[in-house]
């Protein structure tokens, strides 16, 4: 190729997310004025009004390195080349790649333009999650080991950033997104506030706000961006934000329940939130054994019981937290909801790693077999949401954790929720829209009478629970669904933890033989 007089020039253009009206003023004067534009073929579609005589070349998305030696070569024979890339081009994108091969002294003139990155547009969608300090992070293995990925999770979630998650999912990459959230779990609450943003700005969009915990029960793609909150981060309506300023920041506060009185050493210790997890920790201080009874909330540590041989550990969450203050334990029992996802296998894992004795307590299901006429089961609880839209007005009998992933699975339905009466779960149910006349407030279990007479009241069209045993009240809902004549959809348990104990008097039992 002979170069002509003139001297070539390489701009290295961000087109933003996708939308004409985002694409700075300098990136439309530089394709404007461009001889040769290099691009992947869609982001051209995004700015095709721009493109007019222009000579266009268009390799194929895996060949980035082959975009960013084309464009250089047109700039060294002398001609005015845009180097075109999504977002911000500096930010997991071309300018990097151009910046490798060019010479120390170019004689031709380089510029780059930035844009709107991917992160600064799906906050703007969600409001403002990114107001302080944040990170962002690609789980892309393509050009970066998977081990580097997992370690700057692990700090990213040990600072507790607020975080972007860009390259969330592909087809052969279905595992990671999962492995790098149950990291982030290890320091962050199941609550921390996340937004999900699928095609920024583009057709198709989605946005969507959940908690931390929910999002392992969702799937994603390459066209989404993931956004964690940090500890501060708060929903507000269809928003989430970070306050500027945290005030009265500190690094370890425990933001619910401080400790009752010194914690014993040498203790059990007994997860629950349930009531059943209260009835054995109250049985094991009456045994004369020291018990330390962990609670999550507010509410959790009213109806804790009392006894001389049992306190109250409310503490800060996450994985990091739960080793040091179980270091010396004797002994961990997990006595949580048989369907806690998170907890019970981060219990495991810290009571191996610290070689405390663990034992699981799982309440007997009570669900018969066979199954009765208008009983079904659900694989999940979007399954659930399938099986139970074609009936309208549908009863949850599931707590307020599940009910953002059925309002996406059955946006349709008109939804009747019962719920703790924490303020922060009533807000949290009203954002997700359901009306406050679909709400009731109240601490179960329920007889048969109440739920006859609630849904009745309702009009309640079908039921969906869980298989919560005797304890959470799973008869008195199936005798209630059968009077009534409605479905009662029972989402199926998770598998029991090898080994768990179904009676509390055995696992007590075991607990005894301990050194």
């Amino acid at each position: 190729m002979t170069a002509p007089s003139k001297t070539g020039h390489l701009s290295l253009v961000s087109v933003g997310p996708g939308d004409l009206s985002l694409v700075p003023e300098r990136a439309r004067d530089a394709l404007l004025r461009a001889d040769v534009i290099v691009a992947y073929d869609l982001y051209l579609r995004w700015v095709a009004p721009l493109i007019t005589t222009q000579d266009v070349l268009t390799p194929p998305l895996t060949q980035e390195k082959e975009r960013a030696r084309l464009a250089i070569e047109h700039a060294q024979s002398g001609q005015r080349v845009a180097l075109v890339s999504s977002g911000d081009i500096g930010v997991y994108a071309m300018a990097g790649l151009v910046f490798e091969d060019l010479p120390e002294s170019p004689d031709f003139g380089v510029e780059v333009i930035p844009g709107i990155t991917s992160a600064t547009a799906c906050a703007s969608l969600l409001g403002s999650p990114l107001t302080h300090d944040f990170a962002t992070l690609s789980l892309s293995d393509l050009l970066c080991p998977w081990e580097w990925i997992e370690h700057r999770a692990r700090h990213i979630a040990g600072a507790d950033l607020a975080c972007v998650l860009y390259n969330v999912q592909s087809r052969a990459r279905q595992e990671g997104v999962y492995r790098v959230l149950r990291l982030m779990l290890e320091h962050k609450r199941p609550e921390t506030v996340c937004g999900v943003v699928r095609n920024a700005y583009r057709e198709d969009q989605e946005v969507r706000v959940t908690t931390l915990g929910e999002l392992l029960e969702q799937k994603f793609d390459m066209l989404t961006t993931v956004v964690i909150g940090n500890r501060f981060t708060e929903r507000k309506g269809r928003w989430m934000y970070t306050p500027r300023g945290y005030n009265d920041w500190q690094p370890d506060a425990a933001p619910e329940v401080a400790p009752t009185h010194a914690l014993p050493e040498h203790a059990i210790w007994v997860y629950g939130g349930t009531r059943d997890g209260n009835a054995l920790a109250l049985a094991l201080a009456e045994a004369g054994q020291q018990v330390v009874l962990s609670v999550a909330t507010d509410l959790g540590a009213q109806v804790a019981p009392a006894h001389p041989n049992l306190c109250l550990y409310g503490g800060p969450a996450g994985a990091e937290a739960r080793r040091r203050a179980l270091r010396g334990a004797r002994a961990v029992v997990d006595a949580t909801h048989p369907y806690a996802g998170v907890i019970t296998p981060q219990l495991r894992e810290i009571t191996a790693e610290l070689d405390v004795p663990y034992l699981r307590y799982e309440r007997p299901s009570t669900l018969p077999d066979p199954l009765p006429d208008g009983v079904v089961l659900a694989d999940s609880f979007a399954h659930a949401a399938e099986l139970a839209a074609p009936h309208g007005r549908v009863f949850l009998a599931t707590g307020s954790k599940d009910l953002a992933a059925f309002r996406e699975a059955a946006p349709d339905a008109e939804v009747f929720v019962r719920v703790t009466p924490q303020p922060e779960v009533m807000a949290r149910v009203l954002e997700l829209g359901v009306p406050p006349q679909n709400v009731s407030a109240m601490i179960g279990p329920f007889s048969h009478e109440f739920n006859v007479a609630q849904w009745r009241a309702w009009s309640v069209g079908a039921v969906v629970t869980k298989d919560s045993g005797a304890q959470g009240g799973l008869p008195a809902k199936l005798s209630a669904a059968r009077e009534l004549g409605v479905p009662l959809i029972v989402v199926r348990r998770p598998d029991a933890v090898p080994g768990a104990f179904s009676s509390p008097e055995a696992l007590i039992g075991s607990l005894k033989e301990l050194p």
